[in-house]
């Protein structure tokens, strides 16, 4: 069958590739001059890579590493220390070291009884609330632990963690930078559905929580390979092509799609297909659908979602940012040094951060320069009025407050991307707004992070939404999609 693909995100890939792989004609049309979504990325015209966001890549993404094995990507996954590094203000480091000789869950035991972001008491209150979730009875029986953590949709995971004797200071000192890095929203305003998911997953294996970076910019090492794969299967993928309107009209009683006008230049195409997919994003699938088609639950329900605004910037130095203790290794110019992992912070309006120069140096080390630092300013309300400028100071000076030994390097050159509208925000009570990938239209289907999958959104939750949309277009042919452990309802 032919296939029309609204959006080349990884949604959209992934369910491309499975349908390619199946045998059928697919075709993807993208608005942006670039494929990948939210986790795109370009080249300006000084030739800096530039990211719309932080990407970390968990070991427990099993649906997109399997895509990425796939299509030849996966060794470019750079592995780092199985640690979770706080950085608080003047320097101070507190970690989440799982490294031990005894696997899950005991390995996450000891990292937070040997951490020194929290203190005693934080971390004695801290076990009574993890204690008494479904993370413990969910170490025998998973799926009855996932029933019950999807019905606390309805409470924020503060909320919840106060309730079952977690401390404020907990929730401020760790469980809100990890809340921001995961949904861009704190622990007052994200569904405890959301957070107990993965620390479910965290606490059912010993890997999941292990951490890789790109070896490079996402354009080269996640989405070029997937492009590679498609095009040799066939796949026409259309860049600039923005989606305009669905046309549609009943047929033996029942609404059929019949088409998709696409921009081309000044003027538009009419593409037809036998199937079509709508792999958008929120905001996106709220602006094509048809005003008429609100009259089902199903598509109205999706306007109840909002999306979070989020602000990434990237700055680059003449010198080492995260080398603390050694100034002349700050100051060298031969080679990268600093902390190479992932970062995390309660001591400033980035909730994660890392020197791309030292995680992925492949497109981000360059000979004499020094280190690129990549922040995510989460909630990103308070900045998208403001100025590149203002926000690229509001940033260096942060830096600053937690590496005082920066003080004497110098930025040279920074970039700032604002996305008004980025992840669906996972607040209590959102769950049952998020549709099923198969919608009362027999030939049009839904994929992207905020269609119904037992993930956050993520890499790996847009992957397992469009492996799965994938699967439902595919039903009537027999046709099974291998997902590595798709997380459905």
């Amino acid at each position: 069958m032919r296939v029309a693909i609204v959006g080349a995100g990884l949604a959209g890939l992934a369910a491309a590739v499975e349908l390619a792989d199946a045998g059928h004609e697919v075709e993807i049309f993208e608005a942006r001059s670039f494929v990948g979504g939210k986790v795109g990325s370009w080249v300006d015209a000084d030739g800096n890579h530039i990211e719309m966001g932080l990407h970390v890549f968990f070991n427990n993404y099993y649906n997109l590493f399997a895509l990425l094995k796939k299509v030849g990507a996966f060794e470019y996954l750079l592995p780092k220390e199985h640690v979770h590094t706080f950085v608080n203000r003047g320097g101070e480091l507190g970690q989440l070291d799982f490294r031990f000789l005894l696997g899950a869950p005991f390995h996450g035991l000891k990292a937070f009884f040997t951490t020194r972001q929290l203190t005693l008491q934080d971390k004695l209150q801290n076990a009574i609330a993890l204690g008494t979730s479904p993370i413990v009875p969910g170490l025998v029986n998973y799926d009855l632990a996932m029933k019950w953590i999807r019905a606390l949709d309805n409470i924020s995971f503060a909320d919840w963690f106060r309730s079952h004797g977690g401390s404020q200071n907990s929730l401020k000192r760790m469980w809100d930078p990890i809340a921001l890095a995961l949904g861009f929203i704190d622990t007052e305003h994200i569904s405890a559905r959301c957070m107990l998911t993965i620390f479910m997953m965290f606490a059912a294996k010993t890997e999941a929580s292990r951490l890789n970076m790109l070896a490079g910019s996402p354009a080269e090492y996640v989405h070029q390979p997937i492009v590679n794969y498609l095009k040799k299967r066939g796949t026409k993928i259309h860049t600039r092509r923005q989606t305009r309107r669905i046309l549609f009209e009943q047929q033996n009683g029942q609404t059929q799609v019949t088409g998709l006008a696409i921009a081309n230049g000044d003027s538009e195409d009419i593409v037809t297909a036998d199937t079509y997919l709508a792999a958008c994003d929120v905001p996106g699938i709220q602006r094509l659908l048809p005003s008429k088609w609100r009259t089902w639950p199903e598509f109205d329900k999706i306007y109840k979602l909002e999306a979070v605004p989020v602000v990434t910037v990237q700055l680059r130095f003449d010198g080492w940012v995260t080398e603390m203790h050694d100034p002349d290794k700050r100051h060298q110019l031969n080679h990268a040094t600093g902390l190479d992992n992932l970062l995390y912070s309660a001591d400033a309006d980035f909730s994660c951060f890392a020197d791309l120069a030292l995680t992925s140096p492949k497109d981000y080390y360059r000979e004499g320069q020094g280190s690129l630092m990549q922040v995510v300013l989460t909630p990103g309300d308070p900045f998208i009025k403001m100025s590149n400028e203002d926000i690229a100071q509001h940033a260096l000076k942060q830096l600053h407050d937690l590496f005082p030994s920066s003080r004497d390097l110098t930025m040279t050159w920074y970039s700032v991307v604002k996305l008004a509208q980025s992840l669906y925000r996972e607040q209590p009570g959102m769950d049952p707004y998020r549709p099923s990938q198969k919608t009362p239209i027999p030939n049009f289907f839904l994929a992207g992070s905020y269609t119904a999958q037992d993930y956050i959104d993520s890499m790996e939750g847009a992957t397992i939404s469009g492996m799965q949309a994938a699967q439902a277009i595919l039903e009537p042919t027999g046709h099974r999609v291998q997902g590595q452990g798709l997380f459905k309802y």
